[in-house]
């Protein structure tokens, strides 16, 4: 099973199942869409839910249609999360710090100075700062055709109820009309997998572990490969995917 903390990479019976029982539940062209691209590009659910449509298509002018890109360009932006777009509420808040020998020691001496004035010592002005994640852009070449079947199905029944896109319109939308927050589509993916689907300990995340693993362990590609795919500023993060997957446990277990 897998380590606590880590989404449950389906397998391959389980995903089957995953994409049937979407057909069985309300607006399955948008939830297949999703999760396609979720298990075959392996996008974080925050930016699945950034994303535009500009990204995966061209429209004519007076976008009312459209022809499907080969290749998604990612934005960088896209990385940073709901942050990108100011489309969560949520605040980051820090659990650990951290210092070097030579700074500890500098705040060490503050510190003593500030107590033997008698001054008031808050911790928090001695943090260091906070360093924020960059994001990193990336091209996924679109070729896998369930994936593009799905997004063609999907864009089409958009059109069909009168709806004129432009490129700036989200990809996704709620039944509100309106975008996806980060949070609001990583529940509603988690529900999918686990409750539709009835994957145990799977998540938003599952989809994106799937891809990696399957890059790394069945495809036998560079772990440089899947950093490019998953978009991982350092290949340490990659290396995680290089812990053998539930399946080939199982399959050791069971010769036992």
């Amino acid at each position: 099973m897998p380590k606590s903390g880590q989404a449950r990479v389906p397998t391959r019976e389980q995903q089957s199942h995953l994409f049937q029982v979407i057909q069985d539940h309300r607006h399955p062209e948008k939830n297949t869409a999703i999760m396609q691209v979720s298990f075959k590009l392996g996008l974080r659910a925050q930016e699945i839910a950034l994303l535009q449509v500009k990204e995966i298509a061209k429209l004519n002018p007076s976008g009312t249609e459209f022809k499907l890109l080969e290749v998604m360009s990612l934005p960088a932006a896209y990385t940073k999360g709901a942050d990108a777009m100011k489309r969560s509420k949520s605040h980051y808040q820090r659990k650990t710090i951290s210092f070097d020998i030579e700074n500890f020691d500098k705040v060490v001496r503050q510190i003593e100075v500030l107590a033997k004035s008698g001054a008031d010592v808050n911790p928090e002005n001695f943090y260091p700062p906070v360093k924020h994640h960059k994001g990193k852009s990336r091209d996924l070449p679109m070729v896998d055709q369930d994936l593009r079947n799905a997004l063609i199905r999907y864009l089409n029944l958009r059109l069909g109820k009168g709806e004129r896109l432009k490129p700036s319109s989200p990809l996704f939308i709620t039944q509100k009309g309106g975008p996806y927050s980060p949070n609001t589509l990583q529940e509603h993916m988690a529900l999918m997998l686990r409750d539709w689907a009835g994957i145990e300990k799977a998540s938003s995340h599952s989809g994106r572990r799937s891809l990696i693993t399957n890059v790394i362990h069945k495809q036998k590609k560079s772990v440089k490969i899947a950093q490019k795919i998953a978009g991982h500023v350092n290949p340490s993060t990659t290396l995680i995917y290089e812990e053998p997957p539930e399946e080939v446990l199982e399959d050791a277990l069971k010769r036992l």
